[in-house]
């Protein structure tokens, strides 16, 4: 077994999906150097920090973190980019674990009840094959002993995609796409709202809203990764 697991690493060597160097056989998706290196925010712990910033006068948010900063042509793009576009789910599943770990640690997010990731529309997820804020969730959900909930909030509207569109442009792009299905199981709930990017924050901004029309809900919000530093 042994043996083949040795070709095996040589066929098909494991490497750190952060900066492509090959990965120990104790390491797991990111090598210890960039564990050490990567950009992270430790917002969770932080007040009326950047990203909680972002949605002042916008949504009524409990806390809002987000694991890494997100800076272009760095480590934490690679990451995102061979995680969303290149189909490296062990990414956000990994992430997910390690961050959940820092998050119950937290009094800001120890309380959560269910975790809620940000819905594809069935045609966007079809062509991609999973949802991206869904995997990050699984992992939260494991160490954070979270139900993750994929039924409650749904997106009723294909709407383009957002990378290329501005802060306005995205706003109108997400406004009022967003339906919940079977709201009184949420009554009274602390929701964690998870995605993978946070940006302008336009897509949390309208589930946010839409979730908020539910009595007594309290949501938070988290994500792999954010613009806002």
């Amino acid at each position: 077994m042994k043996i083949f697991h040795n070709l095996i690493e040589i066929f098909y060597p494991r490497i750190c999906l952060a900066c492509n160097r090959k990965l120990l056989t104790y390491e797991r998706v990111i090598c210890t150097h960039c564990e050490a290196d990567l950009p992270k925010t430790n917002f969770h712990n932080r007040e009326s920090n950047p990203v909680e910033i972002l949605f002042w006068g916008r949504c009524k948010i409990e806390s809002a973190s987000a694991y890494y900063r997100y800076l272009k042509n760095g480590k934490v793009q690679n990451l995102i980019h061979n995680f969303k576009y290149k189909g490296y789910q062990e990414i956000g599943l990994y992430m997910g674990e390690v961050y959940g770990k820092a998050l119950t640690k937290s009094n800001r997010f120890k309380t959560v009840d269910k975790i809620i990731p940000v819905p594809l529309h069935p045609k966007r997820r079809r062509f991609r094959g999973f949802n991206q804020s869904e995997v990050f969730g699984k992992g939260l959900a494991i160490t954070m002993k979270g139900k993750l909930d994929t039924n409650s909030l749904l997106r009723n509207t294909h709407t383009e995609t957002q990378t290329k569109k501005s802060r306005w442009e995205r706003h109108k792009n997400v406004s009022s796409i967003f339906v919940i299905n079977e709201p009184e199981k949420l009554e009274g709930k602390h929701i964690l709202l998870v995605d993978d990017v946070i940006t302008t924050g336009s897509t949390i901004e309208s589930c946010v809203n839409t979730l908020a029309q539910i009595e007594g809900i309290r949501i938070s919000v988290v994500a792999i990764a954010s613009a806002a530093h």
